[in-house]
């Protein structure tokens, strides 16, 4: 569905990213794992289109580079990590804003039928039904990140890019999250680009892995065929290690 080929990328002066290169199939989950300032953040917003980037940027056989905004917001969706609410509009009136790509003319032209569907359906996928009526500005943090998924889902994306969309949520917030994510993308016609700290979530969750070094590509493979110890070189410790220490308090 996606097909990135030597894509650099950055804010005016050298390239963040470089010459980054990967395929995301339908119904793939591709999660990219790298250090603080490595460019994970900045290939996503390349990819949003919120950055200029060079290299081919393909989506169905479509260019990226030349796509209208607006057909753009109706094919691909960034979700980015939790912001607080700053406006009183009820759970509704949030998710119904993801519908604003494909109204003829805007939120001016109204909502439609299919307009309403397609919202109650989002907010039953991420079991935020029942608080349709709530004010954002009066939701918990975990409550307010379902809600915006349910708005991305309400816009009705070929692909979704999230961009640590579980930070700062308890952990209960975290797994209803991924399995929302999980159920969406396995529809037809979809598939997630994901940016990830927490490795175990990211290992949990991803069908393949990219890791990112300085901008560049430092392993792309399926989660089948991944090397654990490129984490240790990667993040300059030993990964495994901390990682079954800490789990010993579980046995």
């Amino acid at each position: 569905m996606l097909r990135i080929e030597h894509l650099s990328c950055g804010y005016g002066g050298p390239p963040i990213v470089k010459d980054v290169s990967f395929h995301v199939k339908e119904g793939e989950k591709l999660c990219i794992l790298g250090p603080n300032g490595c460019g994970k953040t900045t290939l996503l917003r390349a990819l949003a289109g919120l950055l200029p980037g060079s290299g081919t940027m393909e989506l169905m056989g479509h260019n990226l580079h030349t796509l209208p905004v607006r057909q753009r917001a109706r094919q691909m969706a960034l979700m980015s990590q939790f912001s607080p609410a700053t406006f009183d509009y009820t759970v509704y009136e949030t998710v119904m804003l993801g519908r604003y790509a494909h109204q003829p003319k805007g939120l001016l032209s109204g909502e439609s039928a299919a307009d309403r569907q397609i919202v109650e359906e989002s907010l039953r996928l991420t079991g935020t039904l029942d608080l349709r009526e709530h004010l954002v500005t009066r939701l918990s943090g975990g409550q307010l990140q379902r809600v915006f998924l349910a708005r991305t889902f309400a816009q009705e994306p070929q692909v979704i890019l999230l961009d640590e969309p579980t930070n700062h949520l308890d952990l209960r917030y975290q797994v209803e999250l991924i399995e929302s994510l999980k159920t969406w993308s396995v529809a037809g016609g979809h598939c997630i680009v994901g940016v990830f700290h927490d490795m175990n979530l990211a290992l949990s969750f991803a069908d393949t892995l990219l890791l990112l070094n300085h901008g560049q590509v430092e392993s792309y493979s399926s989660l089948d065929n991944f090397d654990l110890s490129l984490l240790d070189k990667l993040y300059n410790m030993n990964v495994r290690s901390y990682m079954v220490s800490s789990l010993q308090r579980w046995v």
